[in-house]
């Protein structure tokens, strides 16, 4: 039984327990539902007019599409990625500060993709997107202390 329910009060026996989830686990499922808007956003780009006759002719937007590019695209989207292990592993106080770092230096990163033709669909996607990074910057900003008792 929870311990922070009272004694004196009845609980419904279909009640269901709401367990508190630790901040870790909270930045992580962030992060990963980053990354599901972030590669739905380009695979949905893929269905725009000429997009994939463009990535044949070798062009993304303005950029030429060469091995430099493409590491570089993948090493961007490889941070948000490993977010998602990091929020998980690194002990606290790094574990905030890299969260807050990263969350926010993505932030401009996912508003330059807006650059261009953008459609509706990226625009709801950057909404969402920038909603999820300043959440984990709320979240890892608030993350709780340990109590002392003196």
């Amino acid at each position: 039984m929870n311990a922070n329910l009272k004694l004196d009060k009845k609980v419904p026996q279909n009640a269901l327990e709401d367990t508190k989830l630790n901040v870790k686990l909270k930045l992580a499922a962030l992060w990963a539902s980053f990354m599901f808007l972030y590669i739905y956003v380009d695979y949905f780009a893929l269905y725009m007019p000429s997009k994939i006759e463009n990535i044949l002719k070798g062009k993304v937007f303005v950029f030429d599409i060469t091995q430099g590019f493409i590491m570089i695209a993948l090493g961007l989207s490889t941070i948000p990625m490993l977010m998602i292990f990091l929020s998980v592993v690194l002990p606290a106080k790094v574990n905030r500060w890299t969260n807050i770092i990263v969350a926010f230096v993505h932030i401009p990163y996912m508003l330059f993709n807006l650059t261009g033709v953008a459609w509706m669909h990226m625009y709801f996607a950057a909404a969402v997107e920038v909603v999820l990074l300043l959440l984990v910057i709320r979240y890892a900003w608030k993350w709780p202390l340990i109590e002392t008792r003196n």
